[in-house]
Order: structure tokens, then sequence, then C-alpha cells
């Protein structure tokens, strides 16, 4: 047998090979972004207070739009006391599925860290969990430092090592023992303008999420730092450093993660925001998660996304 670190010398260098990427999907900009995805209508399966409304109340109610620059706005409702399942907002499925890749978000601002929210970028399979998830963005309330996870069927856990975060849990599997329900396997940037505020105070930045049959990685770039191959439109991660995530271990990728949709949204309170509110620093606000965001529009005033561009590449 190969000595552990033989196999990872091997490891480390496949990635620092590994080929550059060609351009296989570009989202448009503006409200014809939206042409590629479908709007989300039904109940929450994440149990938030929150009403996903169709495309054209979407744009009607000034949750959608082109702004000036050319970029995509996404919203929820911050004029309006909230009623019925909550508060209105977005929930957007990518019509086209993808299996690996590289797929490359710039953004110039990510909803803020706010009480009650629960935003989130992320792919999913069908049949879920036997086809995977992967969060590329997240975060609840007042989180400062992005929340990148799997989760999967049983059978699958990661090492920790390889990346710039920190480990929170290491079993991807979603009813794992020892674990939170749904936990998944989580690593947490390091960076504190990963997310939220922190990142809209930055100016913004590019995350980019490389999907192949050995190992998921998540790469996030503040404004200032976004490697000249990405801004070109020839990304190559082998010249990007260490990630900010790397999912790789006791895992078959291939037989855990199936075809992928991506997926932009921002729900409220619910199984995540909801459950930690009394120790999430916002119990000052309302005695429940509900309460305040049934009665505080205003409060969600920096709770949108601006995408500049999205793009997915194939390996070349």
């Amino acid at each position: 047998m190969r000595s552990s670190g033989f196999l990872y010398g091997l490891t480390a260098l496949a990635k620092a090979g590994s080929a550059a990427y060609t351009l296989s999907d570009s989202y448009p900009t503006g409200l014809d972004f939206f042409n590629k995805f479908t709007f989300y209508t039904a109940t929450d399966p994440t149990n938030g207070y929150v009403t996903f409304v169709d495309k054209s109340t979407a744009q009607s109610g000034g949750l959608i739009a082109a702004e000036s620059d050319g970029s995509t706005y996404i919203g929820v409702d911050k004029t309006n006391v909230a009623s019925g399942s909550g508060r209105k907002s977005v929930r957007l499925t990518s019509t086209a599925s993808y299996t690996h890749g590289l797929f490359i978000l710039d953004l110039a601002h990510m909803p803020g860290s706010v009480c009650g929210t629960w935003p989130a970028f992320w792919t999913v399979g069908s049949d879920w969990p036997n086809n995977g998830e992967i969060d590329i963005i997240e975060g609840v309330n007042l989180q400062t430092n992005d929340a990148m996870t799997l989760h999967t069927s049983d059978g699958c856990s990661i090492n920790n090592s390889g990346f710039s975060g920190s480990l929170s849990t290491s079993n991807c599997y979603v009813n794992a023992a020892g674990q939170s329900s749904n936990a998944g396997c989580g690593i947490n940037s390091a960076s504190s303008s990963s997310y939220g505020s922190g990142f809209n105070s930055a100016g913004g930045g590019v995350y980019a999420m490389e999907w192949t049959g050995s190992y998921i990685r998540t790469f996030f770039f503040p404004r200032g730092s976004v490697p000249s191959d990405i801004t070109s439109g020839s990304p190559n991660p082998s010249g990007w450093g260490t990630p900010a995530a790397l999912f790789e271990g006791n895992c078959n990728i291939d037989s855990h993660f199936g075809a992928q949709q991506i997926v932009f949204d921002i729900t409220f309170c619910g199984d995540w925001a909801g459950s930690v509110w009394s120790s999430s620093g916002c119990t000052g606000k309302a005695s429940t998660c509900n309460d305040f965001v049934q009665n505080n529009p205003t409060a969600f005033d920096e709770t949108y996304w601006r995408i500049n561009s999205l793009k997915v590449y194939k390996s070349s």
C-alpha cells in the first residue's frame, strides 16, 4: 500500500494540473436573466415564513428588475406588512441542468446580514437528497461568514484538510447520527467579507464552484482580488490557490451527485433562521422570527441579490 502522503501528493498534483475550462452557458443580464429560470410558487419546503410569487407578480411588485448598469435585481417585498404564508419573495430554479463543471457568479450585492433572512445560492438534483445538493452561498440572520455545505444520501463524508475555512460537520448524509437534522457536511468561510453585509461593504465579489468526479470545491474572491483568467473568460482553477471549501474524502462524488439545477432564493425564518432566533442576537427586535418579519418591511431594504454575471464552464 502506498503512503497517504504519496496519495495526497498525487491528488494535489491532479488538482494543480486540472485543465482550463471553456464556456458552456452564459446567463443574460437584466430582465432576460429570468427567461432561463422558472419561478417556484409552492409552499417553502424549509417551512419559511414566505410567499414565493410568480414572474408577473414579482415584476409588478418590484421584486425583480433590470438595473441601470445592466445587472439583475432579485429582492423581496420591503413595503408591506406581511400576511398569509409570509413575506413575498422569489425562488428561481434554472431550466437547464448540469453534470460537473465550473459555476462562476459575479455579485455586486447579496442579501445583507439581517434578522429573519435566509438567502441562498445553490444547486440541487432531483429526488433529493439522492442526487445531492451543493450550497455555495448561504446564511441566516446576522451571520457574517458564508456557510458552504453538501447534502447527500448515506455514505459520504469529507476530510478536514485542503481548504482555508473551518469544518463544522463532516458527514454529508442529511440524517447523519450526531449531527443536527439535515446539517450535511459544512465548511464556514474564513472571510468576514464572504457573506451578507460584509460582502456588500467590500464591493461584492466572485464565487466559483468547481464540481468534478473527484471533488467539489468553492472559491471566494473579493472584488479587488478576482483572478484575471476569470475576468478574461478563460478560468483555470489550478492557479487560484487554496479554496475556501474542499469537499473530498470518503465519498464517491458521482454516486451522490446527479444532474444539478441552479437555485437562487430568499426565505425567512423557517427551519434554520427561525430555529436559531433565540441565539442569533435578534431577540431584542421581536419575540419570534415570524413576528419580526411580518411587521417590519423596511428592515429588508438590503435583502436583495444584484447579479453582474452567471456563467457555467465545462472542462476542456
